[in-house]
């Protein structure tokens, strides 16, 4: 008997804040051991992805404004994380890049969830893990053009 799209959207609600809250508890937990927000933890794994940045332009890719991404790399600029490096041609021009703390944390983030990751779904089979892959990737899909479309209009 086929699911109705309503009954559907009903029980993926009952999971999602499950799933949500649980992945949360796990990942704030390393957050906790390493004595950084998850606001903070973007910030560097922005950088660690993408190489120095403008601070508009991470403020820009996290979605907050200016002001709010100065007060978070301040907290990690104190913490030995990133530094602030001028624009030799323009001083206005600050941009933030990594140290080799600021590598090092986000490599044993990933690492750690890495971990996670393959000890959850070592318990369902390869051909399910494939199916769900292709599943959340198409939902991420369609999510980033949803989202694409609403900024842009």
């Amino acid at each position: 008997m086929a699911l109705a799209l309503s009954e559907f959207a009903d029980r993926l609600s009952s999971v999602f804040p499950v799933m949500a809250r649980e992945f949360a508890r796990h990942y704030m937990g390393d957050f906790y051991s390493e004595k950084i927000t998850l606001p903070q933890f973007l910030v560097l794994e922005f950088l660690f992805l993408n190489g120095e940045s403008k601070m508009k332009d991470l403020a820009h890719a996290m979605h907050v404004s200016t002001a709010g991404m100065t007060g978070i790399v301040d907290r990690i600029v104190r913490d030995g994380y990133v530094v602030r490096v001028f624009d030799p041609e323009d001083r206005r021009i600050i941009k933030i890049k990594l140290t080799p703390q600021g590598t090092g944390l986000v490599k044993r983030i990933n690492a750690q969830r890495r971990k996670m990751v393959m000890d959850l779904f070592s318990k369902i089979s390869e051909a399910e893990r494939e199916n769900y892959l292709r599943i959340v990737t198409k939902i991420k899909d369609e999510l980033l053009k949803t989202y694409a479309l609403n900024t842009h209009t």
